[in-house]
């Protein structure tokens, strides 16, 4: 019921706006790397600093215009810009549906090729990320035609869909990032228990490690951390074969540790105001994570579930006020 209600919350466009109008104001500045280029670029030599390196994510939802389309564009050039001028360590990750893939796939795909394009002029990755089912083929379609004029894009395997040992296997040749999966999906086409998702992330880790050109591990579960620190030590897997990846201001602690042992390490870092479907969709993803932010969050004397729940309630009556005002 918890997943259901935060997913809900992040597809909500009337909220969606309404978090863009009041800012970080929820407590999602604590996993939200700030709302500019220049506060993305701090926090992201921050983590340089500790041996991390980052993949950077400017955050947008319900793009269906192409104007709209076009500006999340030239933002994220002008982020592989920023990235490049200011020497971090760090590459992009982006959303096929903020380019405009809800609005016309040769759109989208002259929109992400212009980035993919950018990026390589700097030896720069770009990571093409997953999204819910019904764009999970369009966006192979965009990696298939991408990679035949360049080497530096990867994608998403989601554990959760059936098919994802089928997938991993045809894009084995590709750096992937392998995650739960973040979207609900009904049981015909994905698992809906926990030990069934985590059972086949943990199938696919191991084959990408062993059959795959570069694996990055994306979870928050030290079980599986420490699962596959064992399986890489036991199967002689090089370092420079894979990373685990967290997102930013999840686990802070095991992250600088994981990178202190000498581990590739990556931080997923979101910015922009467009935070509120991210910030959801984490908080529904899995209920650790509602513990994983509260310290930063809020307060010892607050319920979680509630301060967030309130949070977003506080965010439509807000809305409606402003709504009311207006007539």
């Amino acid at each position: 019921m918890l997943k259901d209600f935060f997913m809900a919350l992040s597809q909500n466009q009337l909220l969606n706006s309404a978090a863009k109008k009041y800012g970080l104001k929820l407590g999602a500045q604590s996993v939200v790397a700030g709302t500019n280029i220049d506060e993305a670029i701090k926090s992201i030599k921050e983590l340089n600093a500790h041996g991390i390196s980052c993949t950077v994510d400017n955050l947008g939802e319900f793009v269906y215009k192409e104007e709209e389309a076009n500006e999340a564009k030239e933002q994220i050039l002008k982020v592989i810009e920023a990235i490049h001028a200011n020497n971090a360590d760090a590459h992009i990750s982006l959303k096929p549906t903020q380019l405009g893939l809800d609005i016309d796939y040769s759109f989208c795909l002259n929109n992400i090729r212009e980035i993919v394009h950018k990026a390589s002029q700097y030896n720069m990755f770009v990571n093409i990320d997953m999204e819910d089912f019904k764009h999970l083929q369009p966006t192979f379609d965009l990696l298939d035609e991408l990679s035949m004029e360049y080497d530096n894009v990867g994608t998403v395997i989601q554990a959760y869909f059936h098919k994802a040992q089928e997938w991993l296997e045809k894009y084995q040749n590709y750096r992937i990032r392998l995650v739960k999966g973040a979207y609900k999906e009904p049981a015909e086409i994905a698992y809906q228990d926990k030990k069934d998702i985590d059972a086949n992330y943990i199938k696919l880790i191991e084959w990408h490690l062993l059959n795959g050109k570069f694996t990055s591990i994306a979870t928050h579960d030290h079980r599986i951390i420490n699962h596959v620190k064992q399986f890489v030590k036991k199967h002689n897997i090089p370092n420079d074969k894979f990373e685990f990846q967290m997102l930013y201001g999840f686990r802070k602690d095991m992250q600088l540790q994981l990178a202190k042992e000498g581990y590739n390490f990556c931080t997923y870092v979101p910015f922009g105001n467009d935070w509120y479907g991210y910030f959801m969709r984490r908080l529904a993803e899995r209920p650790q994570n509602l513990n994983l932010v509260v310290k930063q969050v809020f307060n010892k004397k607050t319920n979680t579930i509630l301060g967030v729940a309130a949070g977003a309630f506080i965010l439509g009556r807000l809305t409606k006020d402003q709504k009311k005002k207006r007539k």
